[in-house]
């Protein structure tokens, strides 16, 4: 690790005897610039970074002077490289990264040069949890039988992971059934300072990361900075590559008071998610600070971190102070390393200390955490806060949006015959124990809560939450109280450790006797891995053309995300999840109405059961220890005998199977040259796609269930998979003829080119044709047509899957037109070689009145392209008129653009690496 020290910053910190170089701030502010001491927090974090990688390649001198002398007025101008301690994946988004890793490897030894170049040069930590579905629940063994159909699924996925493991260096994986990547993260991995030792030398500086889940954001309550990002983006700084990026403003959110009786961290987070959603953060820090800090605890501001992607923010962070050193003293780690965070993070001055001047921020928000109330978000995005006390008529008003016309159906009551080839179809068992009784599906009606789940890396991190949940089922329990027998209800913790505290305070067996049986250690619900629901529940829905609902205490409730036949998705505070398990109804105002009634047959309200402040400390204090950290991640990549047993692969380079529908040799790289192509503009372009506001990368990103008559449940079966063997489109995202099939095919999504559908369809143009976006695609391609996505606004939110641009690059789509873009979506098509176009402020496709049956040409892409350049379009109608509009390129720094005209960030590292063979 080598700087050229321009500014004399490279000092030496002494801590019991152990010496560490390290780089300077406040030697950096006495060379000249004085605002060093009052920059936020993340910003003395990046100049850090620039400072230690200064070398007049990547790091200019111009770069430092300019963080350093950042101000409330600065950001969003000049471009910076950013690279991160290390990389962070989990398995769905993990899987496609080690797959181009080793094509990569492949096209390396096409163009002649050394594939053992493609290797991770940063350290990449990969954690199995994406890949468990809730098939059993609501009895003893569901854990075990869960946990034998994932491997059962994912043997082939697994045993690629392991060859990857042997075959890269720096590539650790945490098997499955271990926890859930954010929380395995901040529990485990995160040091908050690392130190790396070269020649004798030993540095030490702050631990950052990127991630390839946008929830990566949770370690940002540690202290830790660090954001999601796209796969092939993650790829890239694996590889050594730094991350370009625009010097950002920086939001500071200053709490004050604290939390009154009732509430939760996750009412706090989804009123946070609500003010800044509106307050406009995308692309921007947010660091909270204030005196309400001091009564957040770590797992607090973790919950406040992980839902940074729901308000837009590229980072959440916070300070390190006393209250981190003593997470990382209860969570295990030696005491070395929390000596070395505190004497690291007090002499750089980003240790948090009472009284201390504030930070210039770019803008400042207040909350006062005494306006904190219980709360929901839904029914269909997590910015859409209801309190709970109105949570009932939110219901009734959003109800008749959420309904769709009814098919002329006989209804079956609980025959169950239909529901039982869905569960056919995508694998699914929905097996419980407790069985569904015919007289309580006769009530059923729109509002029925489906689906109770305790899950997410949100809220199962948390003890505060997560003992919250188990004193209300014991409290529930011992006043009589049942689940309804339609919820499907489930836990799943975010680590081992979570269970432990469960079982030492003495409440597993209460929320057993409610169905809240552990299922798995994963993301489950809040990932769509719902599994199906009971034939029984199922049928009646269908039948009745019900709007049902589901309750989970997970950070997304996109459409069509966590269930297919469930329209209405609330997230809650895992107390309310059990609290509306008991309710079973959306329709029941939970502030007033009671839950049930007790053995004596005397109502019973939420009120009477939620816990007090007291019963909650003195539990936490009772269960939660030291001990407990230690004992579960003693040996976390370990695995158990279903891992040690796989049969895994041997050598440097993959040896691709034809016939594998799991993991497929991509196709980005194939017949690629030395040379980048010739720049070409795009004209005669169709439309292959006209959307609205807000649709998300669960709309775009193959997600969910596959159904077999859909364009890749067909490949399937053309491949002689059977349909009770399709496993879901995450498990098979090493296989891109799945998940280009997959490519706008969500079932909530509206394509206005094909009015009055909802899914993957489209008109083909000329003559209006309608088809699967799909085979559209394929029909376009055979006839060399380019193809063009035009959208509204916030285009692209949600998770960051690479598999959102990536299936847009393979079905053929060259540009896509919105009002607005995520950033992470943004630079994944970017990535992918996908150009993202911006309208004008106030035009838009309704302004203009684009139909999706013109013919597009787009001029100044070729050779006039500049970061933010403006292009034009020409738009032919059938009739032979036109019109022409100005949009922005957003491409948004030069190294974006470099890599763009390479075809791509993949091409561009192969390229690069080549050279350097």
């Amino acid at each position: 690790m080598t700087s050229r020290n321009s500014f004399g910053t490279k000092t030496t910190l002494n801590i019991s005897g152990q010496s560490f170089q390290y780089y300077s701030l406040p030697a950096l502010e006495k060379a000249g610039f004085p605002g060093v001491s009052r920059l936020p927090y993340s910003m003395k974090i990046l100049l850090e970074n620039l400072v230690r990688r200064e070398d007049e390649a990547f790091v200019k001198a111009d770069d430092i002077k300019a963080v350093a002398g950042w101000s409330a007025k600065a950001g969003g101008e000049k471009e910076i490289s950013f690279m991160p301690a290390r990389v962070l994946l989990q398995d769905f988004t993990g899987v496609p990264c080690v797959v181009d890793l080793a094509a990569m490897r492949d096209a390396m030894v096409a163009l002649k040069g050394n594939p053992d170049r493609v290797n991770p040069l940063q350290p990449v930590e990969l954690v199995i949890d994406h890949s468990v579905q809730v098939d059993y629940f609501g009895r003893p063994d569901a854990f075990t039988l869960n946990a034998e159909l994932e491997f059962s699924r994912n043997r082939e996925r697994y045993a690629f992971l392991r060859w990857g493991q042997r075959a890269f260096n720096n590539f650790k994986v945490v098997p499955p059934d271990t926890g859930i990547v954010h929380q395995v993260n901040i529990e485990y991995l995160a040091s908050v300072v690392f130190t790396d030792t070269q020649n004798g030398v030993t540095t030490a500086y702050p631990d950052t990361l990127v991630g390839t889940d946008s929830h990566t954001t949770m370690v940002n309550g540690l202290g830790v900075v660090g954001w999601g990002v796209g796969g092939i983006e993650a790829e890239a700084a694996m590889l050594g590559q730094p991350i370009s990026m625009l010097i950002p403003q920086v939001l500071g959110v200053r709490l004050t008071g604290a939390m009154p009786k009732g509430a939760t961290a996750t009412d706090l987070v989804l009123t946070i998610t609500e003010l800044l959603r509106k307050q406009g953060v995308v692309g921007k820090f947010v660091e909270f600070f204030g005196d309400g800090l001091g009564a957040l605890t770590i797992a607090d501001r973790a919950t406040l971190g992980n839902m940074c992607p729901e308000y837009g923010a590229t980072v959440a962070i916070f300070r390190v102070d006393e209250m981190t050193l003593d997470y990382l003293r209860l969570t295990g780690r030696d005491d070395s390393q929390v000596r070395l965070v505190e004497h690291y993070a007090k002499e750089q001055g980003l240790y948090r200390l009472d009284g201390a001047p504030d930070a210039v921020y770019s803008e400042t928000v207040e909350l006062d955490l005494a306006t904190i109330e219980p709360s929901l978000a839904g029914p269909k995005r997590p910015q859409d806060r209801v309190a709970l006390r109105r949570a009932k008529v939110a219901f009734q008003t959003a109800l008749p949006a959420m309904q769709v016309p009814a098919k002329p159906t006989k209804v079956s009551g609980a025959g169950g015959g239909a529901r039982q080839g869905v569960a056919a179809e995508t694998g699914g068992v929905a097996q419980s124990g407790v069985a569904v009784a015919d007289p309580e599906l006769d009530s059923l009606d729109h509002g029925a809560v489906v689906i109770a789940a305790i899950t997410s890396c949100t809220n199962t991190s948390n003890p505060s939450v997560m003992i919250g949940a188990g004193l209300v089922a014991k409290k529930a329990v011992e006043r009589g109280l049942t689940r309804k027998p339609w919820v499907k209800s489930s836990l799943a913790p975010g680590s081992k450790v979570v269970t432990e505290y469960l079982d030492a305070a003495g409440l597993t067996p209460y929320l057993d006797k409610l169905g809240f049986n552990l299922v798995g250690y994963g993301c489950t619900t809040c990932i769509g891995n719902s599994g199906p629901l009971p034939d029984e529940v199922s049928s009646v829905i269908k039948d009745r053309n019900l709007v049902v609902a589901s309750v989970l205490s997970g950070n997304r409730n996109f459409e069509g995300r966590i269930q297919q036949e469930v329209r209405a998705n609330y997230l809650a505070s895992p107390p309310l999840v059990v609290a509306y398990a008991l309710a079973g109804w959306m329709t029941k105002d939970l502030t007033t109405e009671p839950l049930g009634e007790d053995t004596d047959g005397k109502p019973v309200f939420l009120k009477d059961i939620w816990p007090t402040e007291q019963e909650l400390q003195e539990t936490m204090l009772r269960a939660v220890t030291k001990q407990m950290f230690q004992h579960s991640y003693a040996d976390v990549f370990k695995g158990d005998e279903r891992w040690q047993g796989l049969d895994v692969p041997e050598g440097s380079r993959f040896e691709w199977d034809e016939n594998s529908t799991y993991i497929r040799k991509p196709t980005f790289l194939e017949g690629m040259t030395m040379t980048p192509p010739a720049p070409a503009e795009i004209t005669g372009a169709r439309l292959l796609a006209l959307l609205g506001d807000s649709v998300t990368t669960d709309h775009i990103s193959p997600a969910g269930s596959i159904k077999a008559d859909s364009p890749a449940g067909k490949y399937l079966v053309e491949k002689g998979v059977k349909p009770t063997d399709f496993n879901s489109y995450g498990a098979r995202r090493g296989n891109h003829e799945v998940m280009v099939r997959g490519t706008f095919a969500n079932i909530r999504l509206r394509n206005q080119m094909a009015p009055g559908t909802e899914g993957g369809w489209t008109l083909y143009q000329p003559g209006a044709e309608q088809m699967t976006i799909y085979d559209a695609s394929v029909k376009y391609r055979e006839a060399n047509v380019p193809l063009l996505v035009i959208a509204g606004k916030e285009y692209g939110s949600g998770s960051s899957r690479d598999w959102a641009a990536k299936g847009t690059y393979l079905l053929g789509v060259k540009a896509v037109i919105a009002e607005s873009f995520e950033r992470i979506h943004r630079s994944n098509l970017v990535n992918m070689g996908v150009l993202p176009l911006q309208f004008r402020s106030g035009e838009s496709a309704a302004s203009l009145k684009l139909t999706g049956t013109e013919e597009f040409s787009l001029v100044g892409v070729a050779n006039d392209l500049k970061p933010r350049g403006d292009i034009q379009v020409v738009a032919t109608c059938a009739d032979g008129t036109s019109k022409t509009f100005t949009v922005a390129a957003r491409i948004d720094t030069p190294e974006e653009l470099v890599a763009f005209r390479h075809g791509g960030i993949l091409p561009y590292v192969v390229r690069q690496l080549v050279n350097r063979s």
